[in-house]
């Protein structure tokens, strides 16, 4: 008996020594860098109907472990300036006899308008993948509120005593404000800044948004999309066309930032 039970003792030193002499060294996994869960970023657009500056606030939810590695889907919180131009607009130039520029004015142009928009939205993965490097597109909605902001159009006036006088449009005006052998250039932003007349809107867009960030720590990226505004009342800009209330337009846009 004392015999039989050496012999597993024996064995079994033989096999711990064997694997002890054979032993594979161990992977160390690869450290995971933790994705980002917010981010800021500031952009520009290029509207058919004029042109807006804006910023993101993006927020990653915690909660959305299924979708812990696709951190491009984004809450959204966006503020934004813009401003509207009349599509038949045009811009002219004032010169003198020797060809000097004198300034320049927009004819018939009898208000500015701009807005101050607050909105919210989700940013959405729907094609590529989200490592770094590569492409990945999304698809963006964004509605809030919207306070429109119009301001009188001045113009310069050459007098008939040489004396130059702003004068803005109205029923009075009129004839002097359309007569172009008279004007001389735009009176410049910040005239009729004290008259600005506040109007409440609201606006909607959706939009593609194309990333081209190298890391997960950048915001790089492109959208187009359509912009949709609404205001309480019509908004007159040219003087020989209708006011309207609302405004759709295409846009394009450039994007920069970081996530942490």
């Amino acid at each position: 008996m004392l015999a039989c039970a050496s012999i597993p003792a024996g064995v079994y030193g033989q096999a711990v020594s064997s694997s002890a002499g054979n032993r594979t060294p161990l992977k160390v996994a690869p450290r995971m860098e933790p994705a980002p869960t917010a981010e800021i970023s500031f952009g520009y657009r290029l509207h058919t109907d004029g042109w807006s500056a804006y910023m993101d606030y993006g927020m990653m939810r915690s909660s959305e472990t299924k979708d812990k590695d696709k951190f491009y889907n984004t809450h959204i919180l966006q503020f934004e300036l813009s401003e509207k131009k009349h599509p038949k607009q045009e811009k002219l130039t004032v010169q003198d006899m020797g060809g000097n520029t004198l300034g320049k004015y927009v004819f018939g142009k009898i208000n500015n308008f701009y807005a101050v928009k607050g909105g919210y939205g989700y940013r959405k993965m729907i094609a590529g993948k989200p490592d770094p490097g590569s492409v990945s597109i999304h698809w963006t909605s964004i509605i809030g509120p919207s306070l429109g902001l119009l301001k009188p159009y001045y113009l310069n006036l050459d007098g008939l005593s040489g004396a130059n006088g702003s004068i803005k449009y109205s029923d009075d005006t009129r004839p002097k404000f359309l007569n172009q052998q008279l004007i001389i250039g735009g009176a410049g932003f910040s005239k009729g800044l004290s008259e600005m007349k506040p109007i409440p809107g609201a606006h909607f867009k959706t939009m593609l948004h194309f990333d081209f960030a190298a890391d997960k720590h950048t915001v790089l990226a492109v959208e187009t999309g359509v912009d949709i505004e609404y205001y309480a009342e019509p908004i007159p800009i040219l003087y020989n066309r209708e006011a309207q209330s609302y405004f759709a337009s295409l846009f394009m846009s450039v994007q920069f930032g970081k996530r942490w």
